[in-house]
């Protein structure tokens, strides 16, 4: 059986994720990710810098980016695979890198150096089953 709970609990619980992650560091690497956010693996692509408050309040389970978040000039050429997102308290986030269906969908997975890259759009959900 699955844990459920209300959308009182479910803000809360998004809310302070999304605390932690205010001036997180967001990179977009090569392969797969981890797993359990283990030790980092893969290529670094591209570094951003999220901004405080990185997100927006919670709202209908969901919080999603503020913003845009960018990177001036990709670190590397290749292929994305996953992001992980290392808050300053050592909290880690991460997920799959595709164009669709993705933890985070981009326009496109190839990335070419010193070329420019933004989020435009990201959310983090909490269901309530």
């Amino acid at each position: 059986m699955a844990v459920t709970m209300n959308n009182t609990a479910r803000h809360a619980g998004l809310n302070a994720i999304a605390d932690l992650m205010d001036g997180a560091t967001l990179t977009i690497r090569t392969g797969s990710a981890p797993g359990a956010a283990n030790t980092a693996t893969g290529t670094v692509l591209a570094t951003i810098t999220l901004p405080t408050p990185a997100f927006g309040a919670a709202s209908s389970g969901v919080v999603a980016l503020a913003g845009t978040w960018q990177d001036a000039s990709a670190d590397a050429t290749g292929t994305a695979g996953h992001w992980r997102m290392v808050a300053t308290g050592g909290a880690i986030l991460e997920g799959t890198v595709g164009t669709s269906g993705a933890d985070l969908n981009v326009t496109s997975t190839s990335f070419v150096a010193p070329n420019p890259f933004s989020i435009t759009s990201f959310e983090i959900n909490f269901t309530n089953g």
